[in-house]
């Protein structure tokens, strides 16, 4: 379904993230038409990989505070850009990858469920065992499948929806 769906883009945000932004980028490569990375002022290189990879880049200004949302919100803008007529859109952090077969089984779901606002799945840390901060992590995004009032940032959003709220809260961090 992604392949032929031009309504759906992703939004990468990140800082320094090295071979995990790109691994990233690469997940959504080829799954999504539309992409864009939101740098908050990386050093290593980061905006030079994007663009050579083909991807939108937006840079925040460094004068004001960093948080995710803002970061997000920056990257929908600059989507709804590219693509006006947006339905979905996809935001991931730099240093996670998406899974093989998640957007089309994201994007059927939500064909299926036009009353579903968001959709997100079951966020793993790919090495647990390497720190007891990985582990925590994995432990507390193990929640329970369903419906549920709250997510992450890493989901798919309807477009409609995320500009009828005005996107996420950017004063949160």
């Amino acid at each position: 379904m992604s392949d032929n769906n031009p309504n759906i883009g992703a939004v990468i945000i990140g800082r320094n993230e090295g071979e995990r932004l790109i691994a990233c980028a690469k997940s959504l490569l080829g799954n999504v038409p539309h992409l864009v990375y939101v740098d908050s002022g990386s050093t290593d290189g980061s905006v030079e990989r994007m663009r050579e990879m083909g991807v939108a880049v937006v840079s925040l200004d460094m004068s004001k505070p960093f948080t995710a949302a803002r970061g997000r919100n920056a990257g929908f803008e600059r989507l709804l850009e590219i693509a006006p007529d947006l339905e979905y859109a996809q935001f991931v952090d730099g240093d996670c990858s998406v899974q093989p077969g998640w957007i089309d089984c994201a994007l059927t779901f939500m064909e299926n469920n036009r009353g579903v606002a968001v959709v997100c799945g079951r966020r793993r840390e790919i090495r647990p065992q390497t720190s007891i901060y990985n582990r925590l992590c994995d432990i507390e995004w193990n929640t329970p499948i369903g419906e549920a009032s709250a997510c992450g940032g890493d989901a798919i959003y309807r477009s409609a929806i995320f500009k009828e709220v005005g996107g996420f809260n950017s004063r949160f961090i």
